[in-house]
């Protein structure tokens, strides 16, 4: 039986990259630019001494060049004494005709690395172009994180830099920054930067001090308080951000509620749906102890209550971008969801 391929990841690439370990051509392409350009850019940084960058590496864009052009370059050899060529093509979304680059991967030069950026999608993985740049290295397809993947990835982020976020801290970052990545690191970033040798724990405090985000009146509060069902705090924070437009809105908070209904909807179909464990097997959750809201959830919200607040966000939504709403303001319909789903 044939081995079966590994799995290529973001992760696996760069503990190549930085062992020394190169592939003749790499197929970068998604939704999500983050990992792209850390590849493309470790690459570029690394691969060769900067006296050996002139002769040996070329940047180009997609729209600047053509494939038998990147070929051209794939296929010099380096000048010495540098071991690699290397081609970095950003922005190949633009290039026309990019499958004609399959031709080059019929047979790659060895001493060259080529490294092609195609962002915001991907190339159909019916095309040759994709097969043969397995074949001879590495396809990676960079996908968004979804809004539950986001608190791992603040916390394997700050890992790197040695410091931890507790829970709640990390939940407020990623549920009020989102999921631009490019984003978040920018924002992670500032808060590293604010913290000392001797404490490197990232807590609520500091998460409102430097990315401006409130401990007390956040998405996440918001979220905890129409889970437990709680009138008046869910009140006292919509009405905060009603009167503080800048700290939050209508549009930031829709997807997160509804979010939350939809999986609790999902929920209530569990084959287990009476333990944590059960549920959080459904909800394909990475532990029991995230499904806590959920079971909670399940005992303050019917199914039928849940089916009719996820239509009323869709109305909600639907009027926020002006459709059947003349004039109400975000913060009136941001009322009229919140009296809905508490009643």
């Amino acid at each position: 039986m044939a081995e079966k391929k590994a799995v290529v990841t973001y992760e696996s690439l760069m503990r190549e990259l930085k062992a020394g370990k190169y592939r003749p051509v790499y197929l970068l392409m998604g939704d999500e630019s983050y990992f792209i350009d850390k590849i493309a850019d470790y690459v570029a940084d690394n691969v060769l001494a900067e006296e050996e960058k002139f002769f040996n590496q070329s940047v180009v864009f997609g729209a600047d060049v053509s494939p038998v052009q990147v070929m051209e370059l794939a296929r010099e050899y380096p000048v010495m004494p540098a071991t690699h060529r290397v081609v970095v093509v950003k922005e190949a979304q633009s290039m026309k005709q990019i499958e004609k680059l399959e031709r080059y991967m019929d047979n790659p030069v060895a001493t060259s690395i080529l490294v092609i950026c195609y962002k915001n999608g991907s190339i159909d993985k019916r095309k040759k172009i994709v097969a043969k740049a397995e074949a001879v290295g590495a396809v990676l397809e960079s996908k968004k994180k979804k809004d539950s993947e986001l608190p791992e990835f603040i916390e394997g982020y700050l890992k790197l830099h040695k410091a931890t976020a507790n829970p709640k801290a990390a939940a407020m970052i990623a549920e009020n920054v989102g999921s631009d990545l490019n984003r978040l690191v920018s924002e992670l970033d500032k808060v590293l930067i604010s913290l000392s040798e001797d404490s490197r724990v990232v807590t609520p405090d500091i998460v409102e001090r430097q990315i401006g985000v409130s401990k007390e009146f956040n998405a996440f509060e918001l979220r905890r308080a129409i889970v437990n069902k709680d009138v008046f705090k869910a009140n006292q924070i919509v009405n905060y951000f009603d009167k503080n437009p800048k700290a939050g809105s209508l549009y930031s908070f829709v997807p997160l509620i509804f979010s939350f209904f939809q999986n609790l909807m999902m929920a209530y179909y569990a084959p287990d749906r009476n333990t944590d464990k059960g549920v959080a097997m459904h909800l394909d959750l990475k532990s029991p102890w995230a499904a806590k809201d959920y079971m909670i959830g399940m005992r303050n919200y019917t199914a039928t209550k849940t089916l009719q607040i996820i239509s009323k966000i869709r109305e909600i939504d639907a009027k926020s971008k002006g459709l059947d709403n003349p004039n109400t303001s975000p913060g009136d319909l941001m009322k009229e969801l919140l009296f809905f789903i508490l009643h």
